[in-house]
């Protein structure tokens, strides 16, 4: 496995890394063993200390984590904790895609992905220009082909708040993303009667 750790105004020493790699080692050795790569990240927040973690660990699939103490060591160790829990949650669905994996690969779809400057407030009276929002990132990204519990796991491990992939089930492009209550909520366009109708019509 391929392991960066980096810092942002902070200091990175061969001892922090060495604590790094036995802790990612011992978690893969008991969850996943063939992990492509991982990178943590150490950064400041404010009086706090912050540890990212991002574990690519097969086609597709990346584990996202993070957390932020007072210490360096404890912040890295809670995310690495959540980095555990997520495997240990997914772990027989994990060896049964990596199983998968070794089957041909589908060609994956690509989607455009935006990164869009927060809209500032503007007094009514004004008109509006007609100008979109400003573009502050554009990255190309997988559209993955999943059921609706895989979407649901792969966000979950990318500890991401939504996930856009097409289903399996019907070719659709469907939406997983996390409720304010702490449900997953899901759109599905094929489900809509009245879209199934309009099509027979057309």
């Amino acid at each position: 496995m391929h392991l960066t750790v980096t810092g942002k105004q902070t200091d990175t020493g061969d001892a922090l890394r060495r604590h790094v790699e036995a802790s990612l080692g011992s978690i893969l050795e008991k969850y996943f063993k063939t992990a492509i790569e991982a990178h943590v990240v150490f950064s400041k927040e404010a009086h706090m200390s912050r540890a990212e973690i991002s574990l690519h660990i097969g086609r597709g699939i990346v584990v996202n984590a993070g957390a932020a103490t007072v210490d360096t060591y404890t912040a890295y160790d809670a995310a690495a904790e959540r980095i555990a829990k997520q495997l240990r949650r997914y772990k027989r669905r994990l060896r049964d895609h990596h199983a998968k994996a070794r089957e041909p690969a589908e060609v994956s779809e690509r989607a455009r992905d935006y990164v869009l400057a927060p809209i500032a407030e503007e007094p009514e009276e004004e008109e509006d220009a007609g100008g979109g929002p400003t573009v502050v990132a554009e990255m190309s990204t997988e559209l993955p082909n999943l059921t609706v519990s895989e979407a649901v796991m792969r966000m979950d491990l990318a500890d991401a708040q939504v996930l856009l992939f097409r289903s399996r089930s019907h070719g659709e492009l469907n939406l997983v993303y996390r409720r304010a209550d702490g449900n997953i909520g899901w759109i599905d366009p094929e489900l809509d009667p009245t879209r199934r109708t309009r099509r027979r019509e057309g």
